[in-house]
Parts: structure tokens; C-alpha cells; sequence
């Protein structure tokens, strides 16, 4: 009997594709939904099921190209945009919920004071201010980022 070990011949595996990840949100999605659009479109009406597969379609179409975008190549100027418009979102949308707030308090409870309207109301006053403060500071980061003028 032979107790010695002995060293197998290491196997070589094959690497695993580096896939971009809007090419895995393409393809994860769209297993999902075919599977979803073909059991659920012989339930439905035969309209409903005909604009079922053209949004499928449409979906495949726009994730297609979502898919050919490469990530590595957007830079940060090319999201300035984008980071300007969330801040400006969110500090509008919390002004104009406060402002629905201060109009729903004024004309359904005239009797409160600002101190009970505040105490009564505390909660929501803190999400819309913090929804302001919020986009503010993505607006004055926005703002002190440096500008890469080459």
C-alpha cells in the first residue's frame, strides 16, 4: 500500500466573461420579462395583450442601447448636469411641499398658532426641510467642485 500523496495536475479553468453591468441589467431583465409577458398575455384581453408585447418590444429596444453605452467613458462633466438637476429637484420639491403644507394648515386649520401648527405638524416639517437642505448641498458641492478647463 501506497500511503504517498500525490499531486494531481492542476486543472485550468476558464476565465469568466467580463460582462459590463448594462449588459447584465439587459439580460437579467429581459429573462424576467419574457417569462412575465408569456404567462401573463393569454390572461388578458387580446388589445391589452397586443400593447403588453409592444412595450416588451420597446423595453427591448431601449435597453439595447442602454446596453452599448460604456460606463468607463462617462466622465464627470458629462453628470454635471444631471447632479444640478437632482439638487434643483430636490430643494424645489421641498419648498413646494412645504408651501402645501403651510396652504393645507392656513386654509383647513386657521385656529392653530405657528407653534401648534409646528408641534402638530412637526414630522412632516422636518422631511420637506431636510428634502431642501438636501438638494442644497448637492447644489454648493456642485458648486465648489472643481472645473477641469484643460
Amino acid at each position: 500500500m501506497d500511503f504517498d500523496p500525490k499531486m494531481s495536475d492542476r486543472v485550468e479553468f476558464a476565465e469568466p466573461l467580463a460582462r459590463k453591468p448594462l449588459e447584465l441589467l439587459r439580460d437579467t431583465e429581459r429573462s424576467l420579462r419574457v417569462k412575465t409577458v408569456s404567462a401573463i398575455a393569454p390572461l388578458l384581453p387580446s388589445e391589452m395583450a397586443m400593447n403588453l408585447g409592444e412595450a416588451s418590444q420597446v423595453a427591448d429596444e431601449s435597453l439595447d442601447r442602454l446596453a452599448e453605452i460604456d460606463i468607463d467613458d462617462i466622465t464627470d462633466d458629462d453628470l454635471r448636469p444631471a447632479r444640478i438637476l437632482m439638487g434643483l429637484t430636490f430643494t424645489g420639491f421641498g419648498g413646494l411641499t412645504m408651501i402645501f403644507l403651510l396652504f393645507y394648515l392656513c386654509t383647513l386649520h386657521p385656529e392653530l398658532t405657528p407653534t401648534a401648527q409646528i408641534q402638530h405638524y412637526w414630522y412632516q416639517y422636518v422631511w420637506f426641510v431636510s428634502m431642501g437642505v438636501a438638494g442644497l448641498a448637492v447644489l454648493a458641492r456642485e458648486a465648489m467642485r472643481p472645473t477641469d478647463e484643460d
